[in-house]
């Protein structure tokens, strides 16, 4: 089976199928060591979201992560800029 029919199959978000991605991956093309951060990357962020939504106030969930949000003194112009992938 190949991967992304597995993530597709079992419903996984982007960051968890990203994460499944590169461990399936790991030592198996460029740096086995490479794969495991952005496994790790992909990880962190599904876990910091989740966390975010755990402890939203009013229950709704589907809170902001905080690594979108941009300094206030930042222009419009600046933040196309300087986004990251």
């Amino acid at each position: 089976m190949e991967t992304w029919d597995f993530i597709r199959d079992q419903g996984l978000n982007y960051h968890l199928g990203c994460a499944l991605k590169y461990i399936v991956r790991a030592g198996h093309k460029d740096s086995k060591e490479q794969d495991l951060k952005k496994a790790i990357h992909y990880l962190q962020n599904e876990l910091d979201n989740t966390l975010l939504e755990s402890s939203d106030s009013n229950g709704s969930g589907g809170g902001v992560p905080l690594s979108v949000y941009v300094d206030e003194g930042e222009d419009r112009k600046g933040r196309a800029e300087s986004f990251d992938r």
